[in-house]
């Protein structure tokens, strides 16, 4: 026989090759295509879900901020906070918590009340204990 002839095994082989090539696969297309679109809408919703609770947060904190900018400035002294610390935290932009700085300030100012306590304290245990030594 000759290689690549009609009753030769290259021949068959040839045959199953080219039909190997030209054969198409029913595989359902919808199945495979709606996993990945059912991925993409959950990401989009997971998205837009996450930016909405956000949005509402900020709102939540806007109204709870404006009801500290309705209080007198006795009032906003005894929770530790001064009226320019109420404007600083409305300049914030709309995303940003106001009442984060307001947290913030009032913190700090208790934080450095504390330590101007404790330096006083220090400074009048020495002069006491200064006049006992003369």
């Amino acid at each position: 026989m000759v290689p690549g002839g009609a009753g030769s095994d290259f021949a068959a082989m040839g045959h199953e090759l080219e039909w190997r090539l030209t054969m198409n696969a029913k595989y359902p297309v919808l199945p495979v295509a709606g996993g990945t679109l059912a991925r993409v809408f959950a990401s989009v919703l997971a998205f837009v879900t996450r930016w909405v609770k956000e949005l509402v947060t900020a709102l939540k904190h806007r109204r709870q901020a404006n009801v500290l900018a309705g209080l007198d400035r006795r009032m906003l002294a005894d929770i530790g906070i001064t009226r320019a610390d109420v404007r600083d935290a409305f300049s914030e932009p709309f995303w940003d918590d106001p009442t984060a700085l307001l947290r913030e300030r009032a913190l700090e100012r208790r934080l450095n009340h504390a330590v101007r306590r404790a330096e006083f304290d220090i400074g009048a245990r020495r002069s006491s204990d200064l006049r006992r030594a003369s």
